[in-house]
């Protein structure tokens, strides 16, 4: 079972970063970009490890770090900040964190305190070995390098569209519903209106016709969903 990381953090960029980072390195994650939206998250599932940045919107991070550890102590917490006085660092400790890196820091590096403080709550990370290639025709699939390929010719797709061909690729004879991307891609429930899945679909299939346009990747099985077209 993956190791799942609850990334609270209020800048895009920043947590979109540390989402690809940590699932590059075999964590799962969930997102939260406030205090509130992290609360509701932990009512859903509680993670083995926490990454929390202090300057968030509404409920501070000093301040959910104390609603945290009054409900769960077992949880990993490691704080990103910008705060960088050794009173900053000493009153987060003895508040409940169980480490605490500055920013800017280096990717490394919180890799190496989010393993060594999972070690210490009981959770030890086994990093999978390198992912095999996955194929379909002529695409390829590298999930270590988040690399697709054509026929050779390399193509750029987002993460979710990376995402959703993955998901087709490991199981080409499977008929996935509309359900069974969103919730899988999304990590959010389906609410059965959204265009999303079907948007996504397209990107993904004008970029694979581009480079083969005489080759026919998706297959649409109507009523119930999406599976690669093996025929």
């Amino acid at each position: 079972m993956q190791t799942y990381i609850l990334i609270i953090e209020d800048d895009n960029e920043i947590n979109q970063m540390l989402t690809e980072l940590l699932q590059c390195n075999g964590y799962a994650t969930r997102s939260a970009y406030s205090g509130t939206e992290a609360l509701l998250c932990l009512e859903k599932e509680t993670p083995q490890a926490i990454l929390l940045d202090l300057m968030l919107p509404g409920l501070s991070g000093e301040e959910l770090l104390q609603k945290i550890r009054a409900k769960h102590t077992d949880i990993a917490v490691l704080v990103t900040s910008a705060k960088d006085t050794v009173r900053s660092r000493v009153e987060l400790l003895r508040a409940g964190a169980d480490d605490y890196i500055i920013k800017p820091f280096d990717t490394d590096e919180l890799l190496a305190r989010l393993e060594a403080v999972l070690r210490r709550k009981g959770t030890d990370h086994v990093t999978s070995h390198p992912a095999k290639t996955i194929t379909f025709k002529d695409i390829a699939m590298e999930p270590d390098r988040h690399r697709v390929t054509v026929s050779g010719q390399e193509i750029a797709l987002t993460k979710r569209e990376y995402l959703i061909l993955e998901l087709l690729m490991s199981n080409p004879q499977k008929v996935f519903t509309k359900n069974n991307i969103y919730e899988s891609v999304w990590n959010e429930e389906f609410v059965g209106e959204d265009n999303a899945v079907n948007v996504h679909i397209s990107n993904i299939r004008q970029k694979l016709a581009r480079v083969n346009g005489g080759e026919s990747y998706i297959q649409t099985v109507w009523g119930i969903g999406f599976k690669m077209k093996t025929l």
